[in-house]
């Protein structure tokens, strides 16, 4: 998997300012106020600091932006980069000023002087998600970024705060790698094994195959697969941090493509299909980063992998299938073909793991995304405290997310002639709605329960603060957060 720019923090040391060779970082406050590194650095290159601090360029600029000088006078280094912050921003403009960094890091790396900075390890956190690139598919890959020493006070406390940060940034990263993989390469056997192979990391990892589910009586899922070579897989995978109590459980909608099956979507962007399993990628990373950081918690993720192909063996809009919970689906349009794999996997989890509550995360529908935009998930659920306690984290780590309602006069439009339910409503109106009310069908009444609809937030078509263009890792920080705070002893 990409692996995160190594940081490391070292004591601030000023006789290493005027030979470092990469990229030099230093910080300005509002009102021009520097710390000890950056009037030496001021000194060196005799009074640009002050000139810039004086400028309406600076004057301009946002908490946590910057602006480059070029062959600065005085210094070995190629590039003073100026970023602006002041010791009491918040956490959001730490790691905005860190992203500001990772945006232009270069093969030289870069020599950060965070003296002055009261959140030194939310910076390098910034800086870790932003300094992200997926290359594994080119034949001449671009070179990497260089290392990063960050200058602090008292490097040894801010090694230690950032160390659960880094386990973060490689659940994120991991995340993005599943989601920006082709599905030719990420089949459900690939991603199987990639998820088996953190057993190394304390994840006890199960793969149910198609005869186990079909033992389980898992007719939803095994329809969508039906079109496809690569066999429909169910992974479990097990972090047992806390004591004896009953999990939390996450579950992700993991279809590797999707072309609508039978029911196919128009050629123009398709390719975007390999994002289709990005709620299991979440899930991934997450469970990725509660075993880096060794977690207190109990929790399970589970993730249907499935491929939506057409085919002589696909099944047909009009079939029925018999989901486990023992409901029957009229299968209108095949292309609503997820919320048929969580159906499943969401009503398996409840049955085995009695969880304390279960949240599904799923690249669902187009309607979230004419609603919300690419700036918010979609938030339905059943249990206030837990979604409020979601909305807080979600919130307090800058990933947006808006909840929506549900209402039993939705249910009328999934109303079927031949079966107990209709897998789509009736028309166009209130979709993400329908299908997150398709979903709570199989959550029982004890379950506290969220489904996230990000179809709009896991893949981005321009760069965002803290990540470039592509795969986003929406959802892990906001997840991690809930589990530390609401699940772990």
């Amino acid at each position: 998997m990409t692996a995160p720019v190594t940081i490391q923090f070292v004591e601030t040391d000023l006789d290493r300012l005027e030979g470092a060779a990469g990229r030099v970082v230093v910080f300005l406050g509002t009102d021009g106020k520097m710390g000890a590194a950056a009037r030496k650095v001021d000194r060196l290159t005799r009074g640009a600091l002050k000139r810039v601090a004086a400028s309406d360029t600076f004057a301009r600029l946002k908490a946590g932006e910057g602006l480059d000088l070029a062959f600065p006078a005085g210094l070995a280094a190629p590039v003073l980069q100026v970023i602006r912050l002041d010791r009491k921003d918040d956490v959001a403009a730490a790691r905005r000023a860190g992203a500001t960094i990772g945006r232009m890091l270069g093969t030289d790396g870069a020599l950060v002087l965070a003296d002055a900075v009261t959140l030194a390890a939310e910076l390098s956190f910034g800086l870790a998600l932003r300094a992200y690139q997926f290359t594994d598919r080119k034949s001449r890959p671009p070179e990497t970024f260089g290392g990063v020493t960050m200058m602090v006070n008292g490097p040894e406390a801010v090694a230690a705060e950032a160390a659960p940060l880094a386990a973060l940034a490689e659940g994120v990263f991991f995340t993005r790698d599943l989601v920006n993989e082709p599905a030719n390469i990420l089949t459900t056997e690939d991603f199987a094994a990639r998820l088996a192979a953190m057993q190394e990391l304390g994840l006890d990892v199960e793969i149910l195959e198609e005869a186990d589910m079909a033992a389980l009586g898992m007719g939803a899922l095994l329809g969508v697969s039906l079109g496809s070579e690569t066999p429909a897989k169910l992974v479990v995978m097990h972090w047992n941090g806390g004591g004896d109590e009953a999990p939390f459980a996450l579950v992700g909608k993991g279809v590797v493509f999707d072309t609508g099956g039978i029911s196919m979507k128009p050629a123009g962007g398709m390719e975007d299909m390999t994002m289709d399993m990005g709620g299991a990628g979440t899930v991934a990373g997450v469970m990725r980063t509660l075993a880096l950081r060794k977690a207190k918690a109990n929790v399970v993720g589970l993730v249907g992998l499935v491929e939506n192909m057409p085919d002589g063996r696909a099944q047909r809009p009009g079939d029925v299938v018999t989901s486990m919970k023992g409901d029957t689906i009229e299968v209108i349009n095949t292309d609503a073909e997820g919320r048929l794999v969580l159906a499943d996997v969401m009503w398996y989890a409840q049955d085995r793991f009695k969880p304390t509550g279960m949240i599904n995360l799923a690249t669902l529908t187009g309607a979230i995304v004419v609603a919300l935009g690419n700036e918010n998930t979609g938030v339905f659920s059943n249990d206030d405290p837990l979604c409020n306690a979601f909305l807080t984290a979600a919130k307090a780590e800058g990933e947006g997310a808006w909840r929506m309602p549900l209402g039993e006069a939705y249910d009328g439009v999934l109303k079927s002639r031949v079966a107990d339910i209709r897998n789509v409503g009736t028309g166009r109106e209130g979709g993400a709605i329908v299908a997150a009310q398709f979903l709570k069908r199989f959550v029982r009444d004890e379950t506290p329960w969220i489904h996230l609809d990000i179809a709009g937030t896991a893949l981005s078509k321009g760069e965002t603060v803290l990540a470039p263009k592509g795969a986003t890792g929406w959802g892990v920080l906001a997840l991690n957060r809930l589990i530390r705070e609401r699940f772990e002893r």
